[in-house]
């Protein structure tokens, strides 16, 4: 086929930029061109804010919108592609407000999420803007993504920590439950979606099991065959200035998913993948002064 991708140079938009190129595809990417390209693919530099006609020759079987954020974003876009087949964008499970009950489900209302802000918000926007340009476009709702490529100082930050042999501070007693959602099955799913075009349009997706802090923090530790010393933190103190993820409850219903695709990456080897990913790729992490924060505040 031959798809656009947009973005295609950080995390995401370029891991499915090269999956796609490595299924033998002819992939296309749309980004202003200040950074390295994926191998493989063929750049359109532009801003999609600013397209003109520079899409417009070019007919594509397939959109893979991964970079929309905002109605705006979507709307640019539409109004500068020529030809198209299908649309497929990836959105956020920030569109639920967090009021609702667990697990989320697609059919629920969607509505402000007060812990995402603005993103959660600006992704309803460009959902709603893209289901009344193209009513048949498939809509993709992740909850935390990881894997081989991530620039969020996530994973990477419990990687370092067992690097160093540092003990890791934790929420609470880690409890907390996480929802994730290995790079690669995001693609192999939109790759089911351009192949068996099912009628329903909408879907969560994820790991269909959560993992809790505790949990997560022990296979990531794991991955460098250590064992995590557990420190837990009070309350009082702000999670994320020393941890990388939201103090937030929440689980996505997958059913829809798990028809379409029920074989997924486990997380132990999904980590370890990205650990070896990491491990070559440090300076394109966005890393955060977390281990500042624990050192001059928590030690």
């Amino acid at each position: 086929m031959k798809l656009l991708v947009t973005g295609g140079t950080v995390f995401v938009s370029k891991f499915t930029a090269e999956y796609f190129a490595g299924k033998g595809h002819e992939v296309f990417v749309l980004n202003r061109g200040t950074r390295p390209q994926a191998p493989g693919v063929t750049l359109i530099k532009a801003d999609r804010h600013d397209l003109g006609d520079v899409l417009k020759p070019y007919s594509f079987d397939a959109v893979l919108d991964i970079t929309a954020y905002t109605a705006r974003d979507v709307e640019c876009l539409l109004e500068g592609l020529g030809d198209f087949g299908q649309y497929i964008m990836v959105s956020s499970s920030a569109v639920y407000p967090e009021t609702l009950p667990r697990p989320f489900r697609e059919n629920m209302p969607l509505g402000e999420n007060s812990l995402w802000g603005d993103y959660g918000t600006g992704k309803i926007e460009a959902e709603n803007a893209l289901r009344q340009r193209a009513p048949q476009a498939y809509i993709l709702r992740p909850p935390y993504l990881y894997g081989p490529m991530d620039n969020v100082y996530r994973e990477a930050f419990v990687f370092d920590c067992a690097e160093k042999g540092r003990p890791f501070y934790m929420p609470g007693d880690g409890g907390m439950p996480l929802q994730f959602f290995y790079v690669e099955d995001l693609c192999r799913f939109m790759e089911l979606l351009l192949i068996k075009r099912p009628e329903r349009k909408i879907y969560n997706v994820g790991n269909p099991q959560t993992v809790t802090v505790k949990e997560w923090i022990t296979e990531c530790y794991k991955v460098l065959g250590r064992k995590p010393e557990l420190v837990p933190v009070p309350k009082d103190v702000p999670q994320r200035s020393y941890f990388p993820f939201l103090d937030y409850d929440y689980k996505l219903d997958v059913s829809g998913q798990e028809e379409l695709m029920p074989a997924l990456k486990g997380l132990s080897p999904g980590l370890m993948e990205a650990y070896a990913w990491y491990k070559g790729h440090k300076d394109e992490v966005r890393v955060k002064p977390l281990l500042a924060f624990i050192d001059e505040n928590l030690k």
